[in-house]
């Protein structure tokens, strides 16, 4: 009975094609093109959004929507994109993701008022989700087991440089062009993309399973509600009504999800999969990870600006020691996660990522270059190491057949982190930053750095912006505090939680995976 089941699970494998498939290495340049102007959307949009709100008068919760309405959407319905495309086919779902991303693109290029830009964004929230687990999936599909740690770096490594990348490119698109550059560069990037996956990529899909609707709805409502508390929670505050029913209903919500999925005769997502040690290990090491990267961008990007005084353009250059060493580390790692495996990888990143952190919290308001720059370089190495570790010891317990809800889960797993970080160390700086300005200050300077300096240059205070900057400063190393805690303590998960394959007993049989 074993060997038959060990021969069904090869049969599906080689049908799907995880021995490796001749146009492989082309395949990932079209999922390295699909996730890179995912990346850089959301990365540009952060430089042009002054530019946007001045000409469309956009107020600041208008600003405010056109970011966190693409974020809910995306994270709302990411299980349910992923479930769709091991069912449909995952070249399909991709390919609607992105016509529907392109096309809300261009919509959003010559939009009139805030309205339109915010209905566009949530369209591209849409066309996101479904694209990216379709990309993960498909390349665990496409290559076996010998070169998917490539793969996945490179892949990982493509997601990193539109990370930094895409602040540069904004700065120089609104300089050269309008805001709604930031918009347009995505509608050639996707015809292309489109392009290339009807050419080259082979239709890869799970068998036929009964839809899950009740999941469905209740996995929507869950990540929707969980990821706009998390958003709201810094501003608001945890006493707050409405942040607070947002959290219950996303308890409430996700609760009712998991049960359901346990007793589902057909579930939408294999909660079995989180029995595999690996899987475990990788989705908790993932979520701290992400809780600290989530919130680096937003807060380093202010001390370099607010502090340091650089323009945004030069902001986003900053970034590009972690760039390269992410690149470097990644093409590395690779080759080294062959012969240590995945969880040494994996914690000797989490440890360098720690170390960068450290760094960062060391800095002060008159800080060089020096200092910042190796702090970022030893974050994009570690991360270049340690996140496609633990991304392929994850993805090599899901089955072939399931790999679009498991590229899900993962992305979901790396969003809500993400987010996460995104409220709490934007939370720890906010209030360290409100307690550090003496009690003299007024009220709209201790809002945010931003506020006092732009009030300290009004009144010509030069006192009160030294003392804000220095008080930024200061809350931003608290948090940079925690996030190396985080990392460390994902290196500890990996040490106790993660195997290797070879050694790994818990991991499940994928028909015993399979639901």
């Amino acid at each position: 009975m074993r060997e038959q089941r060990t021969h069904s699970v090869a049969a599906k494998s080689e049908a799907s094609g995880t021995r490796g498939h001749p146009r492989r290495w082309l395949i990932l340049i079209v999922l390295c093109l699909s996730t890179l102007v995912l990346v850089i959307d959301n990365m540009v949009l952060t430089v042009a959004i002054p530019s946007l709100a001045k000409d469309l008068g956009a107020s600041a919760q208008d600003a405010q929507w056109i970011v966190d309405s693409y974020i809910l959407v995306f994270a709302g319905l990411l299980l349910t994109s992923g479930s769709l495309s091991d069912r449909f086919g995952r070249r399909k779902v991709m390919i609607i993701g992105l016509a529907l991303f392109g096309a809300a693109s261009l919509a959003a290029t010559f939009a009139a008022n805030p309205a339109e830009v915010i209905t566009a964004r949530v369209v591209m929230g849409v066309g996101g989700a479904l694209v990216m687990p379709s990309t993960l999936s498909i390349l665990i599909t496409v290559f076996d087991d010998n070169e998917r740690r490539k793969a996945m770096a490179v892949w990982s490594a493509v997601a990193m440089v539109g990370l930094v990348g895409g602040p540069v490119l904004g700065g120089a698109l609104i300089g050269w062009f309008w805001w709604g550059a930031a918009f347009l560069i995505n509608v050639p990037i996707v015809i292309l993309a489109i392009i290339a996956a009807i050419a080259l990529m082979p239709e890869s899909k799970g068998p036929w399973q009964r839809p899950d609707p009740l999941g469905t709805v209740l996995s929507v409502v869950g990540m929707t509600a969980l990821v706009w508390a998390i958003i709201e929670l810094p501003g608001q505050g945890l006493g707050d009504a409405m942040t607070l029913g947002a959290f219950a209903v996303a308890a409430a919500a996700l609760i009712g999800f998991v049960v359901w999925e346990m007793r589902a005769p057909s579930p939408m997502v294999p909660l079995k999969l989180f029995r595999a040690r690996n899987f475990t290990g990788g989705s908790l090491a993932l979520t701290l990870v992400q809780i600290g990267n989530g919130g680096l961008l937003l807060v380093l990007t202010q001390y370099l600006q607010f502090v340091l005084g650089y323009s945004p353009t030069e902001a986003g250059l900053a970034f590009v020691p972690m760039a390269v060493a992410s690149l470097a580390a990644s093409t590395f790692g690779a080759t080294l996660g062959n012969r240590i495996g995945n969880r040494a990888s994996a914690v000797i990143g989490l440890l360098a990522m720690a170390a960068g952190f450290g760094l960062l919290a060391a800095v002060s308001s008159d800080t060089g270059l020096v200092l910042l720059g190796a702090a970022l370089f030893l974050l994009g190495a570690g991360g270049g190491l340690a996140m496609p570790a633990a991304i392929a010891a994850l993805m090599g317990t899901v089955p072939p057949e399931q790999a679009g809800v498991g590229s899900a889960l993962n992305d979901t797993i790396q969003q809500a982190g993400a987010a996460l970080g995104v409220a709490a160390l934007g939370s720890i700086v906010s209030s360290g930053f409100t307690g550090a300005l003496p009690a003299s200050a007024p009220d709209q300077a201790r809002r945010s750095v931003a506020d006092a300096l732009r009030i300290a240059a009004r009144i010509g205070d030069t006192e009160l912006a030294g003392i804000a900057r220095s008080a930024f400063t200061d809350a931003m190393s608290g948090a940079f505090l925690y996030a190396a805690v985080g990392a460390l303590a994902a290196a500890a998960l990996a040490v106790f939680i993660m195997r290797d394959r070879e050694s790994d007993p818990a991991i499940p049989d994928p028909e015993q995976v399979g639901v």
